[in-house]
C-alpha cells in the first residue's frame, strides 16, 4: 500500500514539474490552470498524509512558509566576476581589437538583454536544486535557497542529459506589473511606495518568511553554465542545452556573427526596450566560443570575453505640481519635488529628489515650471533642468521651507554641508521612530521580528515612543496589532528579551548618539568602561580617545544634557540592558601587531572590513580612520583611491595587498 502512495506522489511530482516547465519555459501550457491547481492539491494532501515521502524539491514547496532567521554566507566556488561596461560604439569596436590582437580568428557573438534585478548562483547535483547564493562581492553571498525556491521560473527538477554537477547564474527581477501590483498593496496598507523594481526584487530575496516572497512575484531568466567541464563547444549551444532541460533563458538572446549584427540588437532594443514587460539597463556581448573564451581569460575583475553595453540615460519634460519635504532618522529634510506623472524609461515617474536647499537655488526652480527628468543609470529619477521658455513670469520662485513639516520646530542649517535639519529630535514623529528602527537595526541590538512597520504601528498606538519602551512590551499589547498572530508577537518579546545580552559597544551604537557610528561606539566602549563613565567624561576627556574630535565629543556631552536621554538610559539600565564594558569580551590571539597602526581602503575581497579591523585588534594592533604619518600599514583592496595616492606622497607607510596583511598575521 505505502508503495503504491510513494509511487502516486512521486509520479505527480514529476507531472507537475513538466506542467511548470511547459509554462514557464516553452511558454505553452498543457492543461487549465484549474486543472494544475487540483493536480497540486492533491499532491498536497498526500504529502501531509505521508510526511514519510518528504521531497525538498517537491513542487508544492514552491508555495513557501519556511523561516529563514539569517543568511548563511557561502564561499562561491566560481568567482562571480562584475563585466566591463561600455558606453558607445567605440568602447565595442576597442574591445573587439582586443579580442582579435589576442585571438587572431574569426569570432563570433552571442547578445543578450541585460535584466535590471539581483544576480544569483544555483548549484544543481543530480538534476536537483540544492542551493542558491547572492553575488555578494563576488568572492562570496548569502544563501538564499528556501527563497529561490519559491520563484516558478527556476527549476527545482530537471529532465534530459544534464551534468551531475553544475552552477546556473542569472537574474532574479520583478516584471512592471508585479511591482505596480505590489505598490499598489503597500499604498492600501498605508506604506510608502517602493522606489525600482530592481532595489524591490533584490530586498524580496533577503525577507525571512519564503512565503511572503512567493507574494512577491519575481521571476528569473538563467543565462551562464558554470562547471569545470562543458557540454557543448560554444555559449549558444549551452544556452539551447540549458533550456532543454528546464531553463528558463532570454528568448531575445541572438547568436551574430559580426559586430556590425551586434550593434543592430543594440539598436533595436534601443527603441524597442519599453514595449518589454520588465526592466532593462542595457546589453551584455558575450563570445561565443567557449575555448575563446578560455584563451582570453580574466582580469582582475572582469571576463575579457564579455562587454556590457549601458544605455543612455533618457529626459524627458514634464511639470512641477509641487515641493513637498521629508524629516529623515536624523532630522535632515530631503526636499522632493512632485511632478506631473510622465513615462520615463518604461515607468511612470511622480517625484525626483531635490536633496537640498543648493540644488534648488543651483535650478532657479519656480512654482510649475517646466523641467527635464533623467532616470541616472535607468533607477533614480532627477530635476537636470528648467524650460525657461514655458515659464510664467508671474510664478514665484520656491522658498525652502522654515520650519519642520512634521513638528513645526525652526529648522536649523548646517552651512558648511548645505543641509537642513529638524533639532526636535526627541519629540519629531519621523525622527522618534527612526531612532527606534536604528536600535533594533541588525548592526546595533538585531532584534528579529521587531521591523520598521511594527515599529511604526507601536508607535501610532501609543505603546512606544524610544528604546527603552520595548522591554515595557507584554504580548497582549502585541496581539490586537493589525496582521499579528500569537507566534510573531511571542517572537518579538523573546527578540527584545534576547537583546539584553548584545554587548555595551552595540548598545552604545543603537542609542543614537549623533556623529557616533559602529566604529566611534568601538572605541568609546574601549576607553570607557560603562555608560556612566562617558556620561561623566569631559570634553578633554573625550578628544583623548583615538578618532573623536570636538565635534563628536560637543554631540556626547549634548546627549547627556538632556534629562530624557538620561531618563532613557536609567530605564534601560533596570531592565538589564548591557550598559557596562564585559571584559575578556575581546580575547587577544597574540601582539604580533603590537604598538602597529593599520588602516584599510578599497574593496576588500578575502574579508569584510569589520572582519580585519577585527583581526588588527585581536593580534594587538590599533586601527585608525585617515592617513597620516602616525600610520604605519594602509591595506589596499580594488579601486583604492585617494588615500592610497596620499600614502605614496607620505612615503613612510608601507603598502599591503590584503593576503600580505593575512600574512603578517602568520595566516
Amino acid at each position: 500500500m505505502s508503495e503504491n502512495i510513494q509511487k502516486k506522489i512521486e509520479d505527480l511530482r514529476e507531472e507537475i514539474h513538466q506542467h511548470n516547465y511547459n509554462y514557464y519555459t516553452l511558454d505553452e501550457p498543457t492543461i487549465s490552470d484549474f486543472e494544475f491547481d487540483l493536480k497540486l492539491k492533491e499532491l498536497q494532501y498526500l504529502e501531509a498524509k505521508h510526511p514519510e515521502f518528504f521531497d525538498s524539491n517537491s513542487p508544492t514547496l514552491r508555495v513557501g512558509g519556511e523561516i529563514t532567521k539569517n543568511f548563511p554566507t557561502v564561499q562561491h566556488q566560481f568567482r562571480m566576476y562584475s563585466l566591463d561596461n561600455s558606453y558607445d560604439f567605440n568602447d565595442l569596436e576597442d574591445w573587439e581589437k582586443r579580442l582579435q590582437k589576442s585571438l587572431d580568428e574569426p569570432i563570433s557573438y552571442v547578445a543578450e538583454l541585460k535584466y535590471d534585478g539581483a544576480s544569483i548562483s544555483i548549484l544543481y547535483e543530480n538534476g536537483k536544486l540544492k542551493q542558491a547564493v547572492t553575488r555578494g562581492d563576488g568572492f562570496q553571498g548569502d544563501e538564499i535557497t528556501a527563497n529561490v525556491k519559491t520563484i516558478s521560473d527556476i527549476p527545482l527538477q530537471l529532465h534530459g542529459d544534464f551534468p551531475e554537477r553544475f552552477y546556473m547564474r542569472g537574474e532574479i527581477y520583478l516584471t512592471r506589473k508585479n511591482f505596480d501590483k505590489i505598490n499598489i498593496r503597500r499604498e492600501e496598507e498605508g506604506l510608502d511606495p517602493f522606489m525600482n523594481p530592481r532595489n524591490t526584487a533584490s530586498g524580496s530575496l533577503k525577507i525571512q518568511d519564503s512565503a511572503e516572497v512567493r507574494k512577491r512575484g519575481l521571476s528569473a531568466v538563467l543565462y551562464q553554465f558554470i562547471a569545470n567541464d562543458f557540454p557543448a563547444k560554444t555559449h549558444w549551444e549551452l544556452l539551447q542545452k540549458t533550456k532543454s532541460w528546464g531553463f528558463k533563458i532570454s528568448e531575445q538572446a541572438k547568436l551574430c556573427n559580426s559586430l556590425d549584427e551586434v550593434k543592430d540588437f543594440i539598436n533595436f532594443w534601443d527603441t524597442q526596450r519599453h514595449q518589454l514587460g520588465f526592466d532593462i539597463d542595457g546589453i551584455v556581448i558575450k563570445v561565443n566560443d567557449l575555448s575563446q573564451q578560455k584563451a582570453l581569460g580574466y582580469t582582475a575583475k572582469s571576463p575579457r570575453w564579455a562587454m556590457a553595453y549601458k544605455f543612455k540615460a533618457e529626459k524627458v519634460e514634464t511639470e512641477l505640481q509641487s515641493v513637498t519635504y521629508q524629516v529623515g532618522r536624523t532630522g535632515a529634510i530631503t526636499p522632493v519635488a512632485n511632478l506631473k506623472p510622465v513615462l520615463l524609461a518604461g515607468t511612470v515617474v511622480k517625484r525626483a529628489s531635490l536633496h537640498n536647499e543648493d540644488i534648488i537655488k543651483k535650478l532657479g526652480l519656480h512654482d510649475h515650471d517646466f523641467v527635464y527628468v533623467e532616470k541616472g543609470g535607468e533607477i533614480i529619477p532627477k530635476i537636470v533642468g528648467v524650460n525657461l521658455d514655458k515659464r510664467n513670469p508671474e510664478n514665484q520662485e520656491i522658498q525652502y521651507i522654515k520650519n519642520c513639516p512634521e513638528c513645526g520646530t525652526e529648522l536649523i542649517k548646517i552651512e558648511d554641508q548645505a543641509i537642513h535639519f529638524c533639532p526636535n529630535e526627541l519629540h519629531c514623529p519621523p525622527q522618534v521612530v527612526g531612532r527606534m528602527i536604528h536600535y533594533v537595526s541588525r548592526k546595533a541590538l538585531n532584534i528579529e521580528n521587531l521591523g520598521s512597520e511594527t515599529i511604526e504601528q507601536l508607535y501610532r498606538e501609543k505603546l512606544v515612543e524610544n528604546p527603552a519602551d520595548f522591554y515595557a512590551l507584554t504580548k497582549e499589547q502585541l496581539l490586537p496589532l493589525e496582521r499579528m498572530a500569537e507566534k510573531s508577537a511571542q517572537n518579538i518579546i523573546d527578540g527584545i528579551e534576547k537583546s539584553k545580552e548584545i554587548p555595551f559597544e552595540k548598545v552604545l551604537y543603537g542609542i543614537g548618539i549623533k556623529h557616533v557610528g559602529e566604529t566611534v561606539a568601538k572605541k568609546l566602549a574601549k576607553n570607557f568602561t560603562s555608560i556612566d563613565d562617558l556620561r561623566k567624561a569631559t570634553a578633554e576627556e573625550l578628544v583623548q580617545v583615538e578618532d573623536i574630535g570636538g565635534k563628536i565629543a560637543e554631540s556626547i556631552i549634548a546627549f547627556f544634557q538632556n534629562p530624557e536621554n538620561i531618563l532613557m538610559i536609567e530605564r534601560l539600565k533596570s531592565y538589564g540592558v548591557q550598559l557596562e564594558r564585559r571584559e575578556n569580551t575581546n580575547e587577544i590571539l597574540s601582539n604580533v601587531l603590537e604598538n602597529k597602526t593599520f588602516l584599510f581602503t578599497g574593496k576588500l575581497s578575502l574579508f569584510t572590513r569589520d572582519d580585519a579591523e577585527e583581526m588588527v585588534e585581536k593580534h594587538g594592533g590599533k586601527n585608525i580612520s585617515a592617513v597620516s604619518k602616525n600610520l604605519n600599514y594602509l591595506v589596499v583592496g580594488e579601486k583604492a583611491g585617494s588615500k592610497l595616492k596620499k600614502a605614496q606622497d607620505i612615503g613612510t607607510i608601507e603598502i599591503l595587498d590584503e593576503q600580505q596583511f593575512l600574512d603578517l598575521l602568520g595566516n
